[in-house]
């Protein structure tokens, strides 16, 4: 099975906003993977509910929101009205995970849960069951165009255990300092699902870039 790909429109030329996303929606991009930050949980401000309405509005693919916030459960509602049909959340920033998914869910959205490099995929077990993405950070967050850490790989396949473990259907995704080069060792690892915001959005070809990630061969 091809990788399914998520390009972050964080990477997008904010000035042709509409014009990037019509661009996604005729490429072979899955989802359209949008990056909230607050400037709190982590160093970096992107943009919030009115941004995320205007993408909905012109969006033919699902609409992946992360959420690098403080006080996640204060938005959900606003997001999921925005568009969002999958919603993460960060484990560092949530109190009451379990509740946190469970008011996702009740609002018809996918539920994730996103994890920052150091902590551990094990932290995930009691509430994998209620997990429908598991977005791993593979770099710090809050800024794009980073280096990949190394160490995703073996976080991915322990991961991918604890699921197979638990008998859930937990997807996988991988966020930050995607390519060409660490794709196929992402799949092989367990990986479902691949970010890519700086290396699609600045390639020559976007579209083109989406489509090897898609055909990448399976090692």
């Amino acid at each position: 099975m091809s990788l399914l790909i998520a390009p972050s429109i964080l990477a997008a030329d904010f000035a042709n906003l509409q014009k990037e996303v019509e661009m996604l929606n005729s490429s072979a991009a899955d989802y359209i993977h949008v990056d909230i930050m607050d400037g709190v949980f982590v160093p970096n401000i992107s943009f919030g509910i009115p941004v995320t309405e205007a993408i909905q509005k012109h969006a033919q693919k699902p609409l992946d929101v992360h959420l690098m916030i403080v006080n996640p459960d204060n938005y959900l509602e606003a997001f999921r009205k925005a568009g969002a049909e999958m919603i993460s959340v960060h484990y560092e920033a949530c109190t009451h995970l379990h509740r946190t998914l469970q008011a996702i869910t009740a609002l018809g959205a996918k539920a994730g849960v996103a994890i920052n490099p150091h902590t551990p995929v094990e932290l995930l077990a009691e509430v994998i069951q209620d997990i429908d993405l598991v977005c791993m950070m593979s770099v710090n967050p809050g800024f794009g165009g980073q280096k990949f850490i190394e160490n995703t790989y073996s976080k991915v396949s322990r991961l991918k255990e604890l699921i197979l473990a638990k008998g859930a259907k937990t997807k996988i995704e991988i966020d930050g300092g995607v390519n060409l080069e660490n794709a196929p060792k992402l799949q092989a690892a367990g990986a479902d699902i691949l970010v890519a915001g700086s290396f699609v959005f600045n390639s020559s070809d976007p579209a083109h870039t989406i489509q090897q990630l898609k055909e990448i061969p399976l090692l």
